[in-house]
């Protein structure tokens, strides 16, 4: 977050499982819609929270599987722990907080009694957080019982059922709502209060976002019941929570459009690269524009045209150099020349291009160096770059690509210098 001088323009807070990620969408197609919109026109300048109810073990099993975005902070195991960036700082504030009125063993001691309940995996067992599955007609005398039961033995807990069958026991102040008003409260007192947050969610763990004062939200269009109940119940005459019409991320993308926070449109739904004009120089939209084009020449879903490869080549300097995984440097005009032959060779294969954590710097007027990952999924194997990018631009003339350099990133489950093209 050290990268904001001022406060963020938007701050989204979103759920993972059926919210940001659609699991009945195997090409990931509403989640990748999201990402080239977030890096082409808010990464620079706005926050990107994660909110999943997932311990940090199934959420990193997640990221594995899944084409995310590296967010600015993430919240995990239902609200119950907050980290930041890439190493996952924890916020150790947050954790004395959650002490209060909270005692582990009792909750394990007490909880033991309900036959009704089953322990889930150990990964999801956390200092501040006990997980149960329990029969969704089971669930709310069990839920009024335990209540009581802890309330006798001096505890302010907090129990959350979600998912049909998924029941939570907190401390009174955890939660994502909690959670969410603590990190709101922080970045005010550090004078970086988002201008705007927007929260998303699917399940009932997601209700407490949306009562958080000042904040948008919406509900996924394939939100859960005891989601829409609470919302029937509670917030449907607020104009500032939206139920979607769109599943998963594309909901997310519509809610934002709704309430103007801000540009909407994924430059993955934009057909013709050539007609896609940014207003003012914007040389993270041209990376990303790039690499989006690459996916589609290499999927066939662009014409092998003349047009598009003298486009890329006169918009790269003419002793621009590409500086390969293996250490190989070639000139950035051979590199697109050689493009030409992988045209359609991924076509109604499961090939899909993303970049990631995209960043400009104006270095010195006119000059901009662009660092950001590169990924690619090919069928199973995932393979990414850490790609820094610099760029000229002159005066009534376009972005100059002048070098490319790349080196495989330390998460690449595959790195084949061999088959890597750009």
């Amino acid at each position: 977050m050290e990268r904001l001088t001022s406060p963020p323009r938007l701050m989204i807070v979103s759920d993972l499982d059926h919210t940001m990620v659609d699991h009945h969408d195997p090409e990931n197609l509403s989640l990748l819609r999201f990402n080239s919109l977030w890096e082409h026109a808010y990464r620079h300048d706005s926050l990107l929270v994660f909110s999943t109810g997932r311990s940090p073990t199934l959420y990193k099993e997640l990221r594995k599987e899944k084409p995310l975005l590296t967010p600015d902070i993430t919240i995990m195991s239902v609200g119950t722990e907050i980290t930041y960036g890439n190493s996952m700082v924890p916020d150790h504030g947050w954790v004395e907080t959650l002490n209060n009125k909270w005692d582990l063993g009792i909750v394990k001691e007490e909880a033991s009694k309900f036959s009704e309940l089953k322990l889930q995996a150990e990964t999801e067992q956390r200092p501040h957080k006990v997980s149960f599955y329990v029969d969704k007609s089971k669930a709310q005398e069990v839920t009024k019982e335990l209540s009581q039961r802890f309330l006798k033995r001096g505890l302010d807990v907090k129990i959350i059922y979600s998912g049909g069958m998924d029941l939570d026991i907190l401390p009174q102040g955890a939660g994502k709502g909690q959670a969410l008003a603590y990190l709101l409260k922080k970045l005010k007192t550090e004078g970086k209060l988002p201008v705007n947050t927007l929260a998303c969610g699917d399940s009932g763990n997601d209700a407490e976002l949306f009562s958080i004062p000042d904040v948008y939200g919406v509900m996924v269009s394939n939100a859960q019941e005891e989601l829409l109940k609470w919302h029937a119940e509670n917030a449907k005459d607020n104009p500032k929570v939206i139920h979607a019409k769109e599943r998963c991320a594309g909901g997310i993308i519509q809610a934002i459009g709704h309430f103007k926070l801000g540009p909407n449109l994924s430059p993955r739904d934009v057909s013709d690269f050539l007609e896609c004009k940014v207003e003012n120089v914007n040389p993270g939209h041209e990376v990303v524009k790039f690499f989006l084009f690459y996916e589609r020449w290499r999927r066939g879903e662009v014409e092998n045209s003349e047009a598009y490869t003298a486009s890329l080549k006169a918009s790269s300097h003419p002793g621009g150099v590409f500086v390969h995984p293996s250490g190989t440097e070639k000139s950035l005009r051979d590199t697109i020349d050689e493009l030409r032959k992988y045209h359609g060779d991924k076509q109604g294969k499961k090939f899909r291009v993303w970049t990631d954590q995209v960043l400009a710097t104006d270095t010195t007027p006119g000059t901009w160096i662009v660092k950001l990952d590169k990924w690619e999924q090919d069928g199973e194997e995932r393979r990414g770059c850490t790609t820094t990018v610099k760029f000229t631009a002159k005066e009534g003339e376009g972005l100059v690509w002048e070098h490319v350099q790349q080196t495989w990133s330390e998460e690449s489950n595959v790195k084949n210098d061999s088959s890597w093209i750009i």
